[in-house]
């Protein structure tokens, strides 16, 4: 016989602001360290203050939720005297908060109501975006990471009942980081202008990464550029990646951090091609526009 192909995921906290969240996971972790292969994180943002600047900031938390569980593991392996690295299921992560109040006040013992069906801005897509990177970036530790729902409930595509279907706002980093975000990721070292919010300091105005294809020798380099006012310029050293050239470079932009995508206008939010990135003598440099997603695809 084979050797199981069954791996189990031991259930972490469904967000780091739980008062329990640290002390759960190491308690659950010394009873199931030899059991399982993973533990799982869970987390929504929002934005109900209305506060941009802060919110497309939040996936800096995700970025030490993910670091604080990824120790917390460590620590458990040291304490087991084990030779097994515990890894991480982001098993639920997205933007989820404008369908709160109207799923409020939905009259109880409907059939079938429209439940959870957040109408997604471009601010959200931003954010989405930030959160792929960084999970991007912890692919080491992060092996799963799932939106719950993929149509409707909190979801990237949309439909109406008898009608149309169409992509939300957030579809777009979704589907690029799914299409391009394929290889090995490299994390880049980041100098960047930073600013302050609500809840965070230092928050980069740029946060990246690249994922190198070697089977299709493709390189794309994800990358936000959270200045809701300056665009920003990208130069990155790729000496490394001698003789690859720009084929594309993909923009979600839009002047209302609140537009949205919806059946009667659809295409508002969408994805276009800018032809100002390059790449020479190992510098690939382009222009980000403000408050935007980006996708630069170099290929050899």
């Amino acid at each position: 016989m084979g050797r199981p192909t069954i791996e189990l995921v031991a259930c972490g906290s469904s967000s780091s602001s739980m008062n329990t969240f640290a002390d759960w996971e190491a308690t659950v972790l010394d009873h199931t360290y030899d059991h399982v292969e993973y533990i799982s994180l869970h987390t929504y943002y929002g934005n109900r203050d209305g506060d941009t600047a802060n919110f497309v900031a939040r996936s800096l938390d995700m970025d030490h939720f993910i670091r604080s569980v990824a120790a917390i593991c460590d620590y458990m392996k040291a304490k087991k005297r084990s030779r097994k690295t515990i890894h991480l299921s982001f098993d639920e992560w997205n933007v989820w908060y404008h369908s709160n109040e109207a799923d409020r006040k939905r009259e109880p013992w409907q059939i079938a109501p429209p439940q959870l069906e957040d109408v997604y801005t471009f601010e959200d897509a931003i954010v989405v975006g930030c959160m792929l990177i960084t999970l991007l970036r912890h692919a080491d530790r992060v092996k799963i990471a799932c939106l719950a729902q993929l149509v409707n409930v909190i979801a990237p595509i949309m439909t109406a009942k008898g009608g149309e279907a169409w992509r939300q706002t957030i579809f777009y980093p979704y589907m690029h980081a799914s299409v391009y975000g394929r290889g090995v990721a490299l994390n880049p070292v980041i100098s960047s202008p930073k600013y302050d919010s609500k809840d965070f300091t230092d928050v980069p105005y740029l946060e990246a990464i690249g994922v190198y294809n070697e089977e299709d020798e493709e390189l794309t380099i994800f990358a936000v550029n959270r200045d809701l006012e300056q665009p920003l310029l990208l130069e990155c050293d790729m000496r490394h990646f001698a003789g690859y050239k720009v084929v594309e470079h993909l923009v979600l932009e839009h002047g209302d951090p609140k537009a949205a995508n919806t059946a009667d206008d659809p295409n508002r939010v969408v994805p276009h091609s800018r032809g100002d990135a390059e790449a020479r003598d190992g510098i690939v440099s382009a222009r980000l526009p403000k408050f935007s997603w980006n996708v630069i695809r170099l290929k050899k």
